[in-house]
Formats: structure tokens, C-alpha cells, sequence
């Protein structure tokens, strides 16, 4: 059997950024070199199942992982199986931290396994990361953040992404397994749910169609720097090929929003003045006043670059809905694996 093959392998297929990255290999590679797992899924599982190789799988199940990576031996492997809501990792920390760690050290030891009986076996290994990490750091006076900025996490979710990210760096260091680390900030775009801008589209797009005559909001004086999901599938694209293996990296939007900033962008969207009615039930006790990153060591190593505009992803967003998406759309939190 070859060392590896063209095949790339994504797990978490099922959810917002891995069925983007779906698409965006769709563009190169036929469907049957494109391997997705799935477990959970947050998007409509048939958004993917005829556009790639989907296989179910629980990324905690260490036998199946390496039957997989076995049979198909990628030459990458993007890592994005997690669960990703930091809200349901109070309510389920063991979960949280068994799929999000244990699930990457399974992805590990299977390549460890292989790479026994087949030393040349040398996939790049892109682990998808999160801001969540920086935590308590993220501070006005502190950001943006550079990747060498303290970790330090506010929540289960956050643990389990810092436990993911240094996993893959002593699976670098004492092993030889080629990784990158990607710090993902606030991403959305269509199949995206349960953020800012997914749930403001949404309402805006219910408001339009007169299901609802009132636009709920939490806190707005939060700010957040916005990256469209196609821009960092992108980034994760550009690194797998040119990224420092072993290396972490930040992917953030370049512009900083303060959240009621997107009212104005959701009115000219829709075409309709909103009614503004803050809803308790979304006032969150403790929120981080900003999350901002620097992407200056991504887009030295990459030349990577922004290409979509807030403007233009909710445009896409609104028209994913008038499609059927709002249908499909998934409205609780899951796990996504």
C-alpha cells in the first residue's frame, strides 16, 4: 500500500466550516478522495453525504479513526470534529473533553500506529484550534492577540481546545507527526448557527417573511472581529500546503465590530427598520468585551488574505435561507463530531 495518497481526510464534515471545506476541495479532487466523517451533525447531513466520501463516525472511537486513516491514508487530514459550544461544555465538561481531547489523540495515534509498519507515512495534520483559548487574556489593553499571548481559558470548551492544541504539539515534538494549530476566531456564514450573525440573520430573515415582528437582542457593546467561513477554509487550505509544521497560527477577521454594528448591515439586508427589543434571556452573566486576533504570522507564512466582506457574508447568509437552508437549519446547540 502507498504511504499516502491524494485523498484528504476531514472529520467534523457535518459542520459549518467542514462542509465549506467540502466545497471548497470539490473544486479539485473527485468526490471519492474527499473523506468526511461525521457524528452529531450541527448541519443538515445531506448537505454532504453525495458531494464527498461520508463515513459516520465517533471521533472518541479509536479503533474506527485508525480504520479509516488506515484504509485511505491520507496526505491530510483536517482535524475539525469537536464539541464547539462553550454554553453546552458547562452542562457536558466530560463530553466536551473526551471528544475534543481524546478525539485529537486518537487522529495522533492512529497515524503513531501506522507510521510502525510504514515510516514514510507522513500526513499534515490541521487541528482546528480556537480564540476560546486565550480567554481572560483577551483584554481591550491586549489585543489583538498574538499567538504567544497566556492561555488562559474561561470555560470547559476552552480547556479542551488548549489540551487540543498542546496535544498536537508534543505529538510534533516527540514524534515526528507534522501538524499546525490554527487559533479560529469568530467565523461564520451560511449553515453557520447559535452566533451573533447567524442569530441576527435569522431573526432579520423571519422578520421578513413575517413569522416575527420583534428583533431580539443580548448585549451589543461587545465587539468582535468577524471572519467569513470561505476566508478561513482558505486559511486552513494555504497552511496545509505553506504553513510551518509544528507552528501555531491565529486566523481573525482584520475588522473589529461592535455587535450592534450588524443591526444596521441585517436593516439594509432585509429592507425593513427593525424593532429592537432586548431579551433578558440573552443578557450572558460574563462575556468577553472583545475578541480580536493579529494574523500576521498566517499571512507572512501564507500570504493569505480577507476576501469576503461582513456585507457581502450576510448577503450569502439571507440568500442560504430564502434557499431552504432555514429549513434545514439545525436550532439547538449539538455535538459536532
Amino acid at each position: 500500500m502507498a504511504a499516502a495518497t491524494d485523498c484528504v481526510l476531514i472529520t467534523g464534515s457535518a459542520g459549518m466550516v467542514g462542509s465549506h471545506l467540502i466545497d471548497r476541495y470539490r473544486q479539485s479532487l473527485p468526490k471519492e478522495k474527499i473523506i468526511g466523517t461525521w457524528f452529531k451533525p450541527t448541519i443538515d447531513v445531506r448537505d454532504i453525504l453525495d458531494v464527498c466520501n461520508a463515513i459516520e463516525c465517533d471521533v472518541t472511537d479509536a479503533g474506527h479513526v485508525y480504520a479509516i486513516i488506515n484504509q485511505y491514508r491520507p496526505s491530510k487530514i483536517f482535524h475539525l470534529a469537536a464539541q464547539s459550544y462553550p454554553t453546552v461544555s458547562w452542562e457536558k465538561p466530560i463530553e466536551t473533553i473526551n471528544t475534543n481531547m481524546n478525539g485529537t489523540i486518537n487522529v495522533f495515534e492512529a497515524v503513531k500506529k501506522i507510521r510502525t509498519t510504514e515510516p514514510d507515512y507522513d500526513p499534515m495534520v490541521v487541528v482546528a484550534c480556537s480564540s476560546a483559548e486565550y480567554g481572560l487574556s483577551l483584554t481591550p489593553e491586549n489585543t489583538p492577540v498574538k499567538e504567544d499571548t497566556t492561555l488562559l481559558p474561561l470555560h470547559p470548551y476552552g480547556v479542551s481546545k488548549v489540551g487540543q492544541d498542546l496535544l498536537s504539539f508534543q505529538y510534533f515534538q516527540n514524534f515526528g507527526i507534522r501538524c499546525i494549530r490554527v487559533r479560529i476566531f469568530n467565523t461564520t456564514g451560511s449553515r453557520k448557527t447559535n452566533d451573533v450573525t447567524s442569530d441576527f440573520v435569522l431573526r432579520g430573515y423571519k422578520i421578513m417573511k413575517g413569522a416575527e415582528n420583534k428583533f431580539r437582542v443580548g448585549t451589543l457593546e461587545t465587539r468582535r472581529s468577524i471572519t467569513d467561513v470561505r476566508d478561513l477554509v482558505s486559511a486552513l487550505v494555504l497552511l496545509s500546503e505553506k504553513g510551518t509544521a509544528g507552528e501555531v497560527y491565529n486566523v481573525s477577521g482584520e475588522k473589529v465590530y461592535q455587535v450592534k454594528e450588524l443591526i444596521p448591515l441585517i436593516e439594509k439586508a432585509i429592507g425593513i427598520k427593525l424593532n429592537i427589543e432586548t431579551d433578558p434571556a440573552l443578557l450572558r452573566p460574563t462575556d468577553e468585551p472583545i475578541i480580536y486576533g493579529d494574523s500576521s504570522r498566517l499571512k507572512n507564512h501564507t500570504g493569505w488574505q480577507q476576501q469576503y466582506s461582513l456585507e457581502q457574508t450576510i448577503d450569502d447568509m439571507l440568500r442560504y435561507l430564502r434557499e431552504g437552508g432555514g429549513d434545514r437549519r439545525q436550532e439547538e446547540p449539538g455535538v459536532k463530531t
